[in-house]
């Protein structure tokens, strides 16, 4: 006679305790919190300081042009009033004529530089790159008062270095400050030093993007250096291009420093407004003439208005040529 052994049924297990059943329900919960709504955390700060710092004025800036705005304690409401006194106002036609004027004058001529100096920095056969690459970018480091400074004695009538050279072809001393196509050239070219470096490191970044075997296949066509440039390195570049004309928009529609700084001070821009800029006159109105804050508050939105319109000028200008 055999005993069969019996095995005692399982004991049934023991319920986990209630902190860490909640840590597990919990666990889940947080994950998709956090997937859901950590993102917005992370740009939060960036939409509070735009908020703060300008979204805030630009809609207080509105307001404030919708008022005959006095910053000791007037402030009625006016409408429009301010906004069409901008197609009476000769002094708001003569900063816009030149702001465009300088703005062409350096622009065009810039954006022409920096990509033929982009294009050759990108070029295989050129020693010492990085070395250049930093040369190139050194104006821009520099402070603009510094510029203001080295220019305006370069400008200077008596003893400036460009009319002592001037004066060896036989022409007469400019007077550089007197006179709106002298200001313009003087201004620009201090535009176009400070600049035009930036610029063609962000053309030369788009260049170093476009794939190499557009070039390998290019030059096995035979296809040569210049026709390699204008058939793949331009329509690759025009995103790029974009960018960098969009950039260069708003900075000469927004020129204020070295008109200023060339001026010496004056916000007039010359003895006979010869190179006061849309900026220098919204400063004008806005801020040294307490009692016209409403109608430098408008001054500041027609700036806007045309940038934007400008802005998308350029856009369907560059992808229009791409079509």
């Amino acid at each position: 006679m055999s005993l069969s052994a019996t095995t005692a049924p399982p004991s049934p297990a023991a319920p986990p305790p209630p902190d860490a059943a909640s840590r597990r329900r919990r666990g889940p919960l947080l994950n998709r919190l956090d997937l859901k709504y950590s993102p917005y955390l992370y740009i939060a700060p960036f939409f509070l300081i735009f908020g703060a710092f300008g979204l805030y004025p630009m809609l207080r800036t509105a307001w404030m042009s919708l008022h005959d705005w006095d910053m000791i304690g007037d402030h009625s409401f006016i409408g429009i009033d301010n906004y069409t006194r901008l197609f009476s106002d000769d002094y708001f036609w003569n900063a816009l004529v030149n702001t465009f004027g300088i703005f062409a004058m350096s622009t065009i001529p810039q954006l022409l530089l920096a990509l033929f100096l982009a294009n050759l920095l990108n070029r295989t056969f050129l020693r010492a790159k990085t070395f250049f690459r930093m040369a190139i970018f050194m104006p821009n480091v520099v402070s603009v008062a510094a510029v203001a400074i080295v220019f305006g004695m370069l400008y200077q009538r008596e003893f400036g270095l460009f009319n002592w050279l001037l004066s060896f072809v036989g022409v007469d001393q400019v007077d550089w400050d007197g006179q709106r196509w002298s200001s313009w050239t003087a201004i620009a070219s201090m535009v176009n030093w400070r600049w035009t470096g930036y610029n063609t490191l962000i053309l030369l970044a788009g260049m170093q993007a476009i794939p190499k075997d557009l070039y390998e296949a290019a030059a096995i066509d035979g296809a040569g250096q210049w026709r390699q440039f204008w058939r793949i390195t331009v329509p690759m570049l025009k995103p790029t291009l974009l960018f960098v004309i969009i950039l260069s928009t708003i900075g000469g529609m927004q020129l204020f420093t070295e008109p200023l700084l060339f001026a010496n001070g004056n916000i007039i821009g010359g003895n006979q407004r010869e190179f006061q800029t849309l900026a220098m006159y919204m400063y004008e109105m806005g801020i040294e003439n307490l009692n016209t804050a409403g109608y430098g508050a408008a001054v500041a939105w027609a700036i806007f208005m045309i940038i934007v319109l400008l802005s998308l000028l350029n856009f369907l200008l560059v992808r229009r040529s791409a079509k």
